[in-house]
């Protein structure tokens, strides 16, 4: 009982200082009663609209909760409140590229407190020519031009992943298994990790990191942003550690600075000559570990999903990927060439991330007083955008519940319609990375296998990430016939 009410305190005034914050939100609005602001429901004192949003996110009906309020509201814009904060949620193709384009302008990009405190900072934190720097630091390891170099070892992870933890087994949880695909490249590629225990002590830390990472910031025992606090210090501690170990290696030349994400970041300075401190480097490190992996694994899961459920989709797909093993030597790895010529199997991804994107959105943060579809959206309101307000749009995706990969031939969808990985100058920066992953896989794991769903309606929901309510079990069914290019 005394623990109880230990505990209860800083609960309480946890909830009070929220309750605070969300008061004086509402007082400013009523002092200006004149605010033509966007139709809506900012919901209960505190916690705003957050726990139906998070039930439709966890029962996979976030379309649906937002086609609510656009029909009942505007389907241009409409106001909510999340997490304590009043907020406007932006609808549609306009209201997308608005937010895109006006980055730096009038907004700028936010993240609940839970998440801000969680990658310290990260580029998540960072805003204006700080975030501009940062970003085109990360990126000149991850753009497509370097990437190119390290597509044999992401295939030769790949390969090595299949024989370990496909073949010879009768039914496979893709979602866990997945996950142990994608860590281990994201590892290797950023921090040369490739002791599969080690790579399964970091997997184990980052999902006590995941789950925490979305939610009110209350950093109290048995919570589960404590746990992920935790995981966040253990991993950054450990980083920082190679950090240490790495500079010596580079030091006496016993490394290359081109053999991973961290020795490039230790020898190449931003535009003004900075190099990264060691924080940085580690708190971006943690970002990067966790992008660079569970939007992987969400978007492979639901890949997988559809190409068991599709056997049409899943023949196109085989076809294209033999066709490119035949015009290759046998135990050829994969070229740059290859990847490209990979465009069905893009189509069929991108698809996929169509009708269940991996993100269901990001923020912004209004920056200035400005005007938007006639309402006038406050300075220091929160701003949001979700893939769902146009990917199931009929105007913009006929018949939208329908799989249909040749959306993406020709021109391809209206500009900014399909945001899977967001847009304009805070566009996913794993977008390249997050590409050859996921055709790399596709390329192997279809020649060596078919497949049926065990349960072909089960659902995915929204847990800070998409994923597989059961994790999505799968029987495998090996192919009778191998072509030489086919030997791991």
């Amino acid at each position: 009982m005394e623990v109880a009410k230990f505990l209860a305190l800083p609960t309480i005034l946890a909830l009070f200082v929220l309750c605070l914050h969300f008061i004086s939100k509402l007082v400013k609005l009523r002092k200006n009663p004149s605010l033509n602001l966007p139709p809506g429901n900012l919901g209960w004192p505190i916690v705003g609209e957050t726990f139906e949003f998070m039930l439709a996110a966890r029962g996979g009906t976030v379309v649906r909760f937002i086609k609510d309020r656009m029909e009942k509201h505007d389907c241009r814009v409409f106001k909510t409140s999340f997490l304590g904060d009043p907020m406007a949620v932006f609808c549609g193709p306009a209201g997308n590229k608005f937010l895109f384009s006006n980055e730096n302008k009038i907004v700028q990009v936010w993240w609940p407190s839970s998440i801000r405190k969680l990658l310290r900072t990260s580029l998540i934190s960072k805003v204006g020519e700080e975030a501009k720097m940062t970003r085109r630091l990360l990126l000149s390891f991850l753009s497509a031009e370097v990437l190119r170099n390290y597509l044999p070892k992401m295939d030769i992870i790949a390969q090595n992943h299949i024989k370990t933890h496909w073949q010879g087994k009768e039914q496979v949880i893709i979602y866990s298994t997945v996950q142990l695909y994608t860590y281990s490249l994201a590892c290797c590629l950023f921090l040369s990790i490739e002791d599969p225990i080690h790579v399964s002590e970091f997997s184990s830390k980052l999902d006590d990191f995941l789950k925490g990472l979305l939610g009110f910031p209350i950093n109290l025992p048995g919570t589960k942003f404590r746990r992920s606090m935790k995981a966040a210090d253990e991993i950054t501690k450990e980083v920082k550690m190679m950090i240490l170990k790495r500079k010596l290696e580079l030091q006496e030349k016993n490394v290359s600075p081109t053999q991973d994400l961290l020795s490039h970041l230790l020898v190449t300075p931003d535009s003004n000559g900075r190099f990264m401190t060691e924080t940085e480097i580690s708190d971006n490190m943690l970002l990067l570990l966790f992008a660079g992996h569970d939007t992987s694994r969400s978007a492979l899961s639901s890949i997988m999903k559809y190409l068991g459920a599709m056997p049409q989709v899943y023949e196109q797909v085989l076809k294209e990927q033999v066709e490119i093993s035949r015009e290759k030597e046998a135990g050829e790895l994969l070229q740059w060439e290859d990847i490209q010529k990979m465009k069905y199997s893009w189509n069929v991804a991108s698809e996929v991330m169509r009708l269940l994107p991996p993100v269901a959105g990001t923020y912004r943060e209004a920056i200035k007083d400005f005007n938007y579809a006639g309402y006038t959206i406050p300075k220091g309101w929160k701003l949001r955008w979700l893939p769902g307000s146009t990917h199931m749009d009929p105007a913009y995706f006929p018949n939208p519940e329908a799989f249909d990969a040749s959306r993406f031939e020709g021109e391809g969808p209206t500009a900014y319609s399909y945001v899977p990985f967001g847009g304009g100058p805070r566009m996913c920066l794993g977008l390249e990375f997050a590409r050859i992953e996921i055709l790399v896989f596709m390329h192997h794991i279809v020649k060596w296998f078919k497949w049926d769903l065990v349960n072909s309606d089960e659902k995915f929901r929204y847990d800070s990430l998409l994923e597989p309510v059961n994790g999505l079990p799968i029987r495998l069914h090996p192919h009778t016939i191998i072509d030489s290019n086919q030997r791991l």
